[in-house]
């Protein structure tokens, strides 16, 4: 079972709650997956989803808000094994203008644009929107892979419409157009677990959060390793270059000609190749740290590079 269909199953479980909640969610779904035929006098609405436990909430709410028994039908799709779709009908011409006046969606046998201002102004009407929305036409990525959660919507204004309500919670969502519609986005994981929590999805929103902090975790870990382990070879190549800076000064003119404190530090440099800079300091006597460390070993290098301009010179 993905993670998209975890989290929705999880919301087809919810309480209903108020009846005006009740509406806003059944509303998404029409607007989002709902369709009306006409035929002659024959007025018919279809809602249709892909998910059987969406398509259970859809056929309740309708029997919750309006004592309808509307027809559930099974389309089995056998081909590339394609999900089931599910079609909630209700036949009955009057009962689909009550249904569309009642929810806002028609006023005077039309088709009202935008959403109904009761959406607009209840807090928990705006979520249980955007429930039915991302019940309706909503996905979600496994964490584990990457963030990315979308809404797909036919209109460019209702896709406006739903950025608005988002906005009320302060989600901030991208929309781009797809194919014959739109599609509205987010990529940044704080913001799908907001969105998570304005809908409902709790236990998505911990399953999303516990991998959230572990893929964090595990990327701190592979920074700190890779610093640490840039910083070792960065280190190992100094000490190798060091190393080279001194032996050819021992062949050329021996350490015994090299000031007190140039001599201590190469001779402790040939005997702990391996150690850094800060801990050749607190060998020497007096201890020194790193920084005078590091500019007696650049006088050293300087003289090797020195000896080496010498030697080249004198072959030529």
């Amino acid at each position: 079972m993905t993670f998209a269909l975890q989290a929705k199953n999880e919301l087809t479980r919810r309480p209903f709650g108020a009846s005006c909640c009740q509406a806003a969610e059944l509303a998404a779904f029409i607007r989002l997956r709902g369709s009306i035929q006409i035929s002659g006098k024959r007025l018919t609405l279809n809602v249709v989803t892909s998910n059987a436990a969406s398509a259970r909430r859809i056929f309740s709410l309708f029997k919750q808000l309006f004592h309808l028994n509307s027809e559930l039908l099974v389309r089995r799709k056998i081909r590339l094994r394609k999900n089931n779709v599910y079609l909630i009908r209700i036949s009955e011409a009057n009962r689909v203008r009550e249904v569309l006046s009642v929810l806002g969606l028609m006023r005077d046998g039309l088709p009202v644009p935008g959403l109904p201002p009761a959406i607009r102004e209840n807090k928990c009407c705006r979520r249980a929107y955007l429930r039915g929305a991302f019940l309706a036409a909503g996905s979600v990525s496994n964490p584990e892979h990457s963030y990315h959660l979308e809404i797909y919507t036919d209109y460019r204004q209702h896709a406006e419409d739903l950025a608005d309500l988002l906005a009320t919670f302060n989600i901030t969502v991208k929309i781009t157009r797809r194919k014959n519609g739109y599609l509205l986005y987010l990529k940044d994981s704080e913001q799908i677990v907001e969105f998570l929590n304005v809908i409902g999805a709790h236990s998505a929103l911990l399953t999303f959060e516990n991998v959230r902090i572990l893929k964090d975790m595990r990327n701190r870990v592979n920074r700190l390793v890779n610093f640490e382990t840039a910083n070792v070879s960065k280190t190992v190549a100094a000490a190798v270059r060091q190393i080279e800076a001194i032996r050819l000064i021992e062949r050329q003119i021996g350490l015994e000609t090299l000031p007190p404190s140039l001599r201590e530090l190469a001779r402790l440099r040939l005997l702990h190749p391996e150690a850094s800079l800060q801990e050749l300091g607190e060998m020497l006597d007096p201890p020194l740290g790193k920084s005078g460390v590091n500019h007696r070993m650049r006088r050293l290098e300087k003289l090797s590079g020195t000896l080496m301009a010498e030697n080249r010179e004198a072959k030529n």
